[in-house]
């Protein structure tokens, strides 16, 4: 999950060391965010997701919903190849599935699951090798960025020289007071001095100012002569970090499976800082394990969390957890990875809460922190199901959601 303005500065990093102008670069641009105009398409489903059956309703999600279809790589290159048909112009076409396919890689190295192989695989999965506020992938594509909105400054004169101003550095010999007699020789020179000070001072002022705009003046024409490797070499950076990471994840997720006797998923090992992340698996039959793991000292904390916690006498509470884990199985999406039951009963009604065993120990706004309210009349066996997302209001969800 990358913010916005990176992407677009992904879009202009491209462009620039493709050596793209006018409406090809700014369409490059474009093609950078294309992919989370999804959120459009998101809004349309939620209005007729209701209407269809279940089946129906998940196939839609997955060409409508917020990173599917839109963050594949079929999509990719079906797009790539209506540009080339559309303009028969290799660069600007290899440029556009450049641009969405980086667009899909680092959203993909973050935290959200994806369905890159869609449609021929609806398997979710994601890489988690970096955190979302790493500051190469949100940093480094920020470059171009900067530099044209120099650009527009320096052609919009915000960075010349105030001309207007004029510098007095000679001094008059005409006193302009009438009653010279009372000023004293004294006096008047303290006076020249004062303005001699004053002068010498802006000038120090204007001429700090004249070296560091020839300070700029130089990167942007060092920029302008080596504009393709200048801006190439930052897309290889960002390329490499998105291989280095995810691969060094391998051997730190290998070596805490090998140090805790099981095999801990890779897909679901999230980052919860820069070089620090939370791993899981089920224990026992009861527990899962929680594990704080880093690059730099292995693992850093470890704690359990229960399965399924009970409230009250409620003797057949596991058959309730396990109906509530039966239908959500059966939804998408799947943010869930390590489900954890809350089991009560009230007034014939058995409330259900599902949620993921990691989320109070994750902060800001982790994929999963979704939590989903079941309660199940015990007589009649109909039922309802809320949702809450990052501790938002309950909203009601159809029954075509889960089966």
């Amino acid at each position: 999950m990358v913010n916005t303005i990176s992407h677009i500065g992904i879009g202009l990093l491209l462009a620039y060391a493709l050596g793209l102008k006018g409406k090809k670069r700014l369409g490059l641009v474009l093609l950078s965010i294309i992919p989370d105009l999804d959120y459009f398409s998101y809004s349309l489903f939620t209005l007729i997701s209701g209407s269809v059956s279940h089946e129906m309703r998940n196939q839609l999600f997955y060409l409508l919903g917020h990173r599917e279809f839109t963050h594949s790589i079929f999509f990719a290159f079906l797009v790539a190849l209506l540009i080339w048909f559309r303009t028969k112009d290799r660069a600007f076409a290899f440029g556009g599935f450049q641009a969405l396919f980086l667009h899909i890689l680092l959203d993909y190295t973050t935290i959200a699951k994806m369905r890159p192989f869609y449609p021929f695989s609806t398997n979710e999965s994601a890489l988690r090798a970096l955190y979302p506020f790493d500051p190469v992938i949100n940093i480094i594509p920020l470059l171009p960025v900067f530099i044209v909105a120099a650009e527009y400054m320096k052609n919009r004169d915000k960075w010349r020289l105030g001309t207007g101003v004029k510098w007095n550095f000679k001094s008059t010999k005409r006193w302009p007071f009438k009653d010279r007699d009372s000023w004293s020789l004294k006096s008047r020179d303290s006076l020249k001095n004062k303005n001699n000070l004053k002068n010498r001072d802006i000038l120090n002022r204007k001429l700090s100012e004249l070296k560091k705009l020839n300070g700029l003046n130089g990167f942007h024409s060092f920029v302008n002569r080596h504009e393709g490797k200048f801006y190439a070499s930052f897309i290889i950076v960002l390329l490499v970090w998105t291989t280095i990471f995810p691969v060094a994840k391998v051997l730190l997720i290998d070596s805490i499976s090998r140090e805790e006797g099981t095999k801990i998923s890779y897909n679901d090992t999230y980052p919860i800082s820069i070089g620090k992340f939370l791993a899981a698996y089920s224990h026992d039959d009861t527990r899962y394990k929680l594990l704080e793991v880093s690059y730099w000292s292995g693992v850093e904390k470890s704690f359990y969390v229960e399965k399924v916690t009970v409230t009250g006498d409620v003797p057949d509470a596991s058959a309730y957890a396990e109906r509530a884990g039966r239908l959500y199985g059966n939804s998408v999406p799947q943010a869930i990875d390590y489900p954890v039951y809350s089991v009560s009963e009230k007034d014939g009604d058995v409330t259900v809460i599902l949620s993921d065993a990691r989320n109070p120990y994750v902060k800001n706004w982790p994929y999963f922190d979704t939590v989903y309210r079941f309660v199940f009349d015990r007589e009649s066996g109909e039922y309802e199901v809320y949702e809450s997302h990052y501790g938002r209001a309950e909203k009601k969800l159809d029954k075509n959601y889960f089966e």
